[in-house]
């Protein structure tokens, strides 16, 4: 069967999905996916997966893709970051049987992308994600997608959308803000941008940015003509935005919880983020379950603080004495959390950053900046207190060296000058120690040996003995037991 492709991929695999959750790492896990499809999302993104781990570690890619496998679960596309042209191929043949469709991950503006060199940071390596997203298209069995952010120019961002779709994209998600805008200098998202990509191209387009109501998605589709909107933050606040609900958080948070009881295993650490999302509004007000919520250790322990939550809510209720957030609705339904707006500059304490790069607007504040006069965070104040000669100047922080395979930090202290995911491997096959990162495989063979050469010496030894010698030492064995039995009965 011929591989769809474009508008008919859209329209016969996705079934003309208009309403997507994004991609989002430790945050869009099976669990998360299927509440989110039984309230209205009709199309699902994997957490962005590592390309050369999903290819090197078969546990990785059970725990993250294999394992999640689920009939409720599809249409689905698996996200990669990869910064080469042939690992990422590996990865994506090892998941398409999986999914509907991989996606090249060139948006994310963290600074583990830019450190690995993925994400964003490859958006002008125009050559590179040729032949990256041609190779995958020619030797996949699924379509490749990709998610982009814009360039400040709208000419160069549409240039960009072109390259991608002749290189062999099928389907292109924009997300409408630049490198960096992230952090408290978000922003808003450029519709226009977008508006701009998808006049230009022929393949189905995805928005992604400023949605916070089902309301803000039919205005996207309307002002800029794309095929589907994509939510990740407002889907993190309400899970039934793209129903035009906006249910009491308690709700929605029991009815996560009895999904991820349904389709373990679910790590821990995933729901509490869930949770601290779902309840963020109510957290603030309510501080001291807020660290309860952060101390518990078991699925229980995070359900048990959440029906505390639910019930204070509904005490605030029924006593009439509802507490004032400065929300559009009360702090128990859910609704976005909006950022405050970026401030016009910023300093450390030390040194002065670049100037705060403008932006097409701004998104109106519902709580207070995060932000000292001084321009610290309370974050960065903290570390402060601890170590007053703290700098926070990104020139003069240390630079990590890389690995000589991946790219990542390596350990500053390995043997073989590798991060501890390449050390681990090589390693293992050399049968080689690591104290640095704990890696003992040496040590283990050698006393293996040890033990097994041991056992060969006394079966040798016990080989060679003739049968009085054998006869003479079950006696003194026999005699021995009988001396033990009578000192016990005297005893």
């Amino acid at each position: 069967m011929a591989k769809l492709q474009g508008f008919e991929f859209w329209r016969k695999t996705l079934g003309e999905a208009r309403f997507v959750v994004a991609p989002m790492v430790d945050q869009s896990e099976l669990a998360w996916r299927l509440l989110s499809r039984r309230h209205g999302a009709q199309l699902c993104y994997t957490p962005m997966l590592h390309a050369q781990v999903f290819v090197r570690d078969a546990n990785y890619r059970k725990e993250n893709l294999y394992n999640e496998v689920c009939e409720e679960d599809r249409p689905l596309i698996t996200q990669f970051c990869a910064n080469d042209p042939e690992v990422f191929l590996q990865a994506a043949a090892l998941a398409q049987d999986y999914c509907d469709a991989i996606d090249l991950n060139l948006g994310c503006p963290q600074m583990i992308a830019k450190r690995g060199h993925y994400g964003v940071f490859l958006q002008d390596e125009w050559e590179l994600l040729e032949r990256m997203v041609s190779l995958a298209n020619e030797k996949l069995s699924v379509p490749v997608t990709c998610k982009i952010r814009v360039f400040k120019e709208i000419e160069k961002t549409v240039r960009y959308a072109q390259m991608l779709e002749k290189a062999g994209c099928q389907l292109l998600t924009v997300h409408g803000r630049t490198k960096d805008q992230k952090g408290a200098m978000t922003g808003i998202a450029s519709w226009e941008h977008i508006r701009a990509v998808r006049k230009a191209v022929n393949i189905p387009v995805f928005a992604n940015g400023n949605i916070h109501h089902l309301s803000d998605v039919e205005r996207c589709i309307q002002e800029t003509g794309v095929q589907g909107v994509m939510s990740a933050e407002g889907n993190l606040h309400n899970p039934a935005l793209f129903e035009g609900r906006s249910p009491p958080v308690w709700e929605m948070a029991e009815e996560y919880l009895e999904v991820v009881k349904q389709y373990p295993p679910c790590s821990l650490s995933y729901i509490r983020a869930h949770l601290f999302k779902l309840w963020h509004h109510t957290l603030q007000i309510h501080q001291d379950l807020r660290e309860d919520l952060a101390k518990v250790k078991t699925l229980e322990g995070l359900a048990h603080v959440s029906a505390q939550l639910k019930q204070r809510c509904q005490e605030e209720i029924s006593g009439g004495d509802e507490k004032d957030g400065g929300l559009p609705l009360p702090h128990w339904i859910c609704q976005p959390y909006v950022r405050p707006p970026p401030k016009p500059a910023v300093t450390n304490g030390s040194c002065q950053e670049a100037e705060v790069r403008s932006t097409v607007c701004q998104k109106r504040a519902l709580e207070d900046s995060d932000r000292t006069a001084e321009g610290l965070s309370k974050n960065k104040l903290k570390k402060r207190s601890r170590n007053p000669n703290k700098n926070f100047c990104p020139e003069l922080k240390p630079k990590y060296l890389k690995c000589e395979q991946c790219g990542n930090p390596k350990g500053n202290k390995c043997v073989f000058s590798l991060c501890r995911g390449c050390c681990k491997k090589k390693a293992f096959k050399e049968v080689a120690d690591c104290p640095s990162h704990g890696l003992r495989f040496k040590t283990k063979a050698d006393k293996q040996k040890a033990e097994e050469d041991q056992q060969k010496e006394c079966e040798r030894t016990e080989a060679s003995m003739t049968e009085p010698d054998r006869n003479k030492q079950t006696a003194q064995a026999a005699a021995a037991s009988c001396r033990e039995q009578t000192e016990q009965t005297e005893a």
